[in-house]
């Protein structure tokens, strides 16, 4: 019986932390949240059922990870397009928004308003109601709790499309500078991962008083290696899971003893 998790790690980046649990748990997926007013609420997300959760959050807090204009959804409706802005949080989410609408047209216009550099670091979302089932965004710098400040005036009149295009060129830019980071960060986590997985084959092998030789006999056998550096993560893991395994028969035989 295999243990369901190895703990949590912890990965620090220049765009901030995130923790990756090891072992069993949900698909690592993102969350997609509709912008659509509902009674008090702004936006929701489906559950499992595909039913409606309403958010009664005004606002949420990540990195703009990517964005995606004028795309094209099909719905119970017929062919739709839409916004997708794509954030990075505890739990990734994809904020999906009618392109003509208010909300997608304030969101665009108020990332148009901001910087490259801006755009690097975290930054508020928030939902705002209108008349009816209008939805406002407005963007916050959390760190300040100051508004990005934008014209409003003359929305209707705006060249969509140029805007669509100056956004997404401006957000892909901030993800490609960080594209080389995030590659280290990739390399930087698979090696504290095996190290960790070191760290607790040393342990387990303290606990059943193996030798080193014992322990390139028992490699030899189950992966034709010699050390456990020669190991492919999966055969690590796997090798990790035995030797935690085999301490526990070994224990449970000298209390039965």
């Amino acid at each position: 019986m295999m243990p369901s998790r190895l703990g949590t790690l912890t990965v620090a980046c220049k765009r901030g932390r995130m923790d990756i649990k090891l072992g069993f748990g949900s698909v690592p997926k993102a969350q997609y949240v509709f912008v659509s007013r509902e009674g008090d609420a702004c936006w929701y997300s489906l559950s499992e059922e595909g039913k409606q959760v309403p958010i009664h959050e005004k606002a949420l807090t990540g990195l703009i990870t990517g964005i995606e204009c004028n795309k094209s959804v099909e719905t119970q409706y017929g062919l739709t397009y839409k916004t997708d802005l794509a954030i990075l949080a505890p739990t990734p989410c994809i904020i999906r928004s009618g392109r003509e609408s208010y909300f997608s047209k304030s969101l665009l216009l108020s990332l148009d308003a901001l910087t490259i550099e801006q755009l690097r670091n975290p930054l508020t979302i928030a939902v705002s109601p209108g008349d009816k089932t209008v939805v406002f965004c407005s963007i916050y710098d959390p760190a300040t709790y100051k508004v990005v400040d934008f014209s409003w005036g003359g929305h209707k009149e705006i060249d969509l499309q140029a805007l669509e295009q100056r956004v997404t060129y401006k957000v892909s830019q901030v993800a490609s500078q960080t594209q080389a980071p995030l590659t280290q960060i990739s390399v930087s986590k698979n090696t504290e991962i095996r190290a960790m997985m070191m760290a607790q084959i040393d342990k387990y092998l303290s606990q059943l008083n193996w030798t080193p030789e014992m322990g390139r006999k028992y490699l030899q056998q189950n992966y034709a290696k010699t050390s456990r550096r020669q190991l492919d993560d999966t055969e690590l893991l796997d090798f990790t899971f035995r030797v935690i395994e085999m301490a526990k028969v070994q224990t449970a035989l000298s209390i039965a003893s």
